[in-house]
C-alpha cells in the first residue's frame, strides 16, 4: 500500500515559541516581537538600495507613519484611534516577505488573498477591527506611495520623472520625515519599531476607542513578562 504524503506545511515558527499558520491565522499566534523582529529583516525594493544597511519595512513603517500624520495635519482625536493601523499596514510582511508590485501581479488574488487575512489577524490581536474603515485605507495608501516616491528617489535609483509615473506628485513634507531615508541597521529598526507600537498603543488607550473596536488593547512585552514570572 502507498504511504500517504503529509500535506505540505503552511506554519512558520516564530522566535517567540508561536507556529502561525500563514493560511488561517489565529490572532492567539501573533506577536508584537516577532513582527518587529522579522519586518526589521525584510527589504523595501528587494534589497536594490543604496546605504550599508537594507532599507527595512519595519524602518518604512515608521516613515508612513510620520507622513500619515503630517497629512492628517492638526491630528484630531479620531486620528489617535487609527494611527496603530496605518502602521502596521505592512505588518503581513513579517511572514510573507515584501513584493514588489510588479511580482505581485503576477500572482493576482491568491498573494492578496493570504496578505489580506494574515493582515486581518494582526489587526484583531492588537485591538483593530479585522477590516479597517475605507478612510483609514486611503491615508494608509496615501502615505505609502509619498513614501514610496521618496525612497525611489533617494534610495532606490529612480529618477523623479520616472518615479512621478509610477507614484504619483509628493507633497510637501516637513524636514523631520527625510531623517527616516537613512538606512538603520535591522536591530535600531527593530527597537524603534517596538518604542513607535508601544507610543501608538498607549495614544489609543487614552483616546476614545472607536464603537467597532471590541478586542482587547494589547500590553507592552515588558508587562507581560513581569506578569508571567510573577
Amino acid at each position: 500500500m502507498a504511504r500517504r504524503e503529509a500535506p505540505p506545511r503552511a506554519w512558520q515558527r516564530m522566535l517567540s515559541g508561536r507556529r502561525l499558520d500563514l493560511l488561517d491565522p489565529s490572532p492567539l499566534d501573533i506577536e508584537i516581537e516577532d513582527i518587529a523582529h522579522g519586518l526589521a529583516r525584510v527589504a523595501r525594493w528587494n534589497g536594490q538600495t543604496s546605504g550599508p544597511h537594507i532599507f527595512s519595512v519595519a524602518q518604512h513603517s515608521l516613515l508612513v507613519d510620520e507622513i500619515a500624520a503630517h497629512l492628517v495635519g492638526a491630528k484630531p482625536p479620531a486620528f489617535d484611534q487609527w494611527r496603530l493601523g496605518v502602521f502596521l499596514h505592512d505588518a503581513a510582511e513579517y511572514v510573507i516577505g515584501d513584493m514588489i508590485s510588479p511580482f505581485k501581479a503576477v500572482l493576482g488574488g491568491t498573494y492578496r488573498e493570504v496578505e489580506a487575512r494574515l493582515l486581518g489577524a494582526i489587526h484583531l490581536r492588537f485591538g483593530l477591527p479585522a477590516a479597517l474603515p475605507a478612510a483609514v485605507v486611503t491615508l494608509a495608501k496615501r502615505a505609502d506611495r509619498q513614501a514610496a516616491f521618496l525612497e525611489a528617489t533617494q534610495l532606490a535609483g529612480f529618477g523623479r520623472e520616472e518615479a512621478l509615473k509610477f507614484f504619483g506628485r509628493p507633497v510637501p513634507l516637513p524636514r523631520s520625515v527625510f531623517s527616516y531615508l537613512e538606512p538603520w541597521s535591522a536591530e535600531t529598526a527593530e527597537t524603534r519599531f517596538l518604542a513607535r507600537f508601544e507610543a501608538l498603543v498607549g495614544s489609543r488607550v487614552e483616546s476614545e476607542k472607536p464603537e467597532v473596536v471590541t478586542a482587547p488593547v494589547h500590553t507592552s512585552f515588558e508587562s507581560r513578562k513581569r506578569s508571567r514570572h510573577g
